[in-house]
C-alpha cells in the first residue's frame, strides 16, 4: 500500500497554496468584520479554473472528481481563509452535480460553462425553517403553471443567495398525502432568484459572515418547465447522489481549518516566552497541540480514503461519514487549542484563531450535525436499530 500523494495532487495542492497565499488572515478578517463578500479571491480562483475544477471537461471545467476538489478546498480554508474562503466556492465546485448527472443536455450546455468559469453563482435551496433535516417534510410546493411552475414557501440558511443569479431548489410537486412514500413526489428546479417574487434576508449569525446565509422567500415565483433538473418527483433521489461527496468535501474543509490552527498556535508557542521558556517547552501546552496534531493527521487518512472510494464508484457511505465525523471533531479540537495557546489573546481578533474558533464549530453543525453521521454509522454498519 502507497500513501505517497499523488504528482499530480501534489502539484494541485501547491498551485492553490500559492494562489492563497495573496490573500493573508488580514483579508479574511476584514470580509469577515464587514461582512463582504471576497470577491477579489472568487475572481482568482475562477481565473485559475479552480471554481470549474470538478465540472465536466465538455462544459469548460477540470472534469476532475471530489479528490481532487477536497484537496482545492482544503488548502482554501488551511490559508486562514476558513469557511468563508471555502464557502465563497464550495457550491461552485461541487454544488451542480445533480444537473451534471441528471439535466438535459440543453441544461447543462446553457448553464455548466458559466458555473466553470465563476460567471454563474448558484446557491442550494433545502432547509426549512420546520423540517430541518427532515427533509421529505418540506412544504415549499411548486404548482404546475402552463409549462412551468409557480413556487410559493420558504427556505432557510440559503448560502450566497445574495451574490447568486440561481438556486438549486427542492420543492414539492405533489403533495406528501397523494405519494406512496414521502421520499417521492420532491422536485429539482433551477430556479431565478434575481425576480421581484423572491424576497432574501441575511440571518445574523455567529461567524462565516463573509458569506451570508438567508432566510429566502418564494412568493409565486415563475420557474420554466426546462429549469426541471430530470424527472418530475425524483429530486429526493438526486440529492442523495451528492451526499457523501458533500460530507467528504465539509472534512475536507475541517481538515484545513484545523491546520491554519495549529499552525499559528505552534509558531505562538515558540515565540511567546513567560518565566524564562516558550511556553511551548510546558507540556500542558505542548500537549494538546500534538494531539491536535494527531487526530489531524487520522483525520487526513480518512478523507484520502473516503475520496477514492467516491471516485472509484465504490460503496462510500461508511467512509463519508467517518470522514466527516472525525474531520470535524479534529478540526474543533485544534482551534479550541489554539484558543488555549494563545490564552487571553486568543480572544483577541488580530490573532485570528478566535476567527478560526467559530468556522471550526460550523463544521460539527454542517451539512449534517454530528450525531446524524453516528446515527448512519449505528445503523447501516453495526445494524442497530433506528432511533428517529
Amino acid at each position: 500500500m502507497d500513501f505517497r500523494e499523488p504528482e499530480d495532487h501534489r502539484l494541485v495542492r501547491e498551485a492553490v497554496r500559492d494562489l492563497c497565499a495573496a490573500f493573508d488572515d488580514d483579508y479574511w478578517a476584514a470580509c469577515e468584520r464587514t461582512r463582504t463578500f471576497p470577491r477579489a479571491f472568487y475572481d482568482a480562483m475562477a481565473a485559475g479554473g479552480w471554481v470549474g475544477i470538478a465540472i465536466p471537461e465538455q462544459y469548460g471545467g477540470g472534469g476532475q472528481g471530489i479528490a481532487v476538489a477536497a484537496i482545492v478546498l482544503e488548502e482554501v480554508a488551511a490559508s486562514g481563509a476558513c469557511m468563508n474562503g471555502a464557502s465563497a466556492i464550495h457550491m461552485s465546485i461541487f454544488g451542480m452535480h445533480p444537473v451534471v448527472l441528471h439535466g438535459s443536455e440543453e441544461m447543462r450546455a446553457r448553464y455548466l460553462p458559466r458555473v466553470a468559469t465563476g460567471d454563474l453563482h448558484v446557491a442550494f435551496g433545502v432547509t426549512e425553517p420546520d423540517a430541518g433535516l427532515d427533509t421529505t417534510a418540506i412544504t415549499t410546493r411548486a404548482v404546475r403553471d402552463g409549462d412551468g411552475y409557480r413556487v410559493h414557501g420558504r427556505k432557510v440558511w440559503t448560502s450566497k443567495a445574495l451574490e447568486s443569479e440561481k438556486v438549486l431548489l427542492l420543492v414539492r410537486t405533489t403533495p406528501a398525502a397523494d405519494v406512496a412514500r414521502r421520499t417521492e413526489g420532491l422536485s429539482l428546479l433551477l430556479a431565478d432568484l434575481r425576480d421581484p417574487a423572491v424576497t432574501i434576508t441575511p440571518i445574523p449569525k455567529m461567524g462565516r459572515n463573509a458569506v451570508a446565509s438567508c432566510e429566502v422567500s418564494y412568493d409565486g415565483l415563475a420557474v420554466s418547465g426546462d429549469d426541471l433538473v430530470g424527472e418530475e418527483g425524483r429530486g429526493f433521489r438526486y440529492l442523495l447522489d451528492g451526499l457523501n461527496a458533500e460530507r467528504v468535501l465539509i472534512a475536507a474543509e475541517a481538515l484545513g481549518t484545523g491546520r491554519a490552527a495549529l499552525r499559528r498556535a505552534v509558531a505562538y508557542a515558540k515565540e511567546r516566552r513567560v518565566f524564562g521558556r516558550s511556553i511551548g517547552a510546558n507540556q500542558a501546552v505542548a500537549h494538546p497541540l500534538a494531539e491536535a496534531h494527531a487526530r489531524l493527521h487520522a483525520a487526513a487518512l480518512v478523507v484520502a480514503e473516503a475520496a477514492w472510494r467516491i471516485d472509484r464508484g465504490d460503496p462510500a457511505g461508511e467512509a463519508a461519514n467517518t470522514a466527516k465525523f472525525v474531520a470535524a471533531e479534529a478540526g474543533f479540537f485544534a482551534a479550541d487549542t489554539a484558543v488555549q495557546t494563545h490564552g487571553g489573546f486568543g480572544y483577541a481578533e488580530e490573532f485570528h484563531v478566535e476567527r478560526y474558533f467559530r468556522e471550526a464549530r460550523l463544521q460539527r453543525l454542517a451539512p449534517l450535525p454530528q450525531a446524524m453521521a453516528l446515527n448512519y454509522l449505528a445503523q447501516s454498519v453495526l445494524g442497530l436499530e433506528r432511533s428517529y
